[in-house]
């Protein structure tokens, strides 16, 4: 399995680092768009940050285009989308792929993990309802969610629309946010 904390990823600033930087951390990282019926999750997901923050969690954002050209924005305009819509203070990163031929590596980890996906029988029905193919394991849409513990361990994946208030998602936040 791939050590997705070690694959290299640029923040929109242009700094390249990797998850690691968040090591000891318990991390979400959520694949996002500006223009998706999902966006308004930001809202979400920043008080979500802003509550556990203090405890050792983070937020990753990685904005991607894959989903009917719903995040064409720059890094730069995404970025200012984010902080004047939603406030979002949790880290944004570069724009990348999260599925196909030209999927980042980090995204090819954290698919290629076997982990389960809670919750993915609304949405892949809804997709396959408006004719899309959706393979097992690939990223079903925008807002898609992996869990990692403080370890550098997947511990859980989530569908696009289990929301950051959806309590199966908190529960397991809080759950490895008490592991020490």
């Amino acid at each position: 399995m791939t050590d997705v904390l070690n694959v290299p990823v640029k923040l929109a600033d242009g700094r390249e680092t990797t998850l690691s930087e968040y090591k000891g951390k318990v991390m979400l990282v959520v694949n996002v768009a500006s223009k998706c019926g999902l966006t308004k999750q930001y809202e979400g997901l920043e008080k979500l940050y802003e509550d556990k923050h203090e405890n050792g969690f983070v937020i990753t954002a990685f904005p991607a285009n894959n989903f009917k050209g719903q995040e064409p924005g720059t890094d730069a305009e995404i970025v200012e989308f984010c902080q004047l819509t939603y406030d979002v203070k949790f880290p944004i990163f570069s724009k990348i792929s999260v599925k196909g031929d030209d999927q980042h590596p980090l995204y090819q980890g954290l698919t290629g993990s076997g982990v389960p996906t809670t919750g993915d029988g609304p949405m892949k029905e809804k997709l396959r309802g408006f004719g899309m193919e959706i393979e097992d394991g690939e990223i079903v849409w925008n807002f898609e969610k992996f869990l990692i513990g403080r370890d550098g361990e997947i511990k859980a994946r989530f569908a696009p629309d289990v929301t950051a208030e959806d309590s199966r998602l908190v529960e397991a936040i809080d759950r490895e946010l008490a592991k020490n």
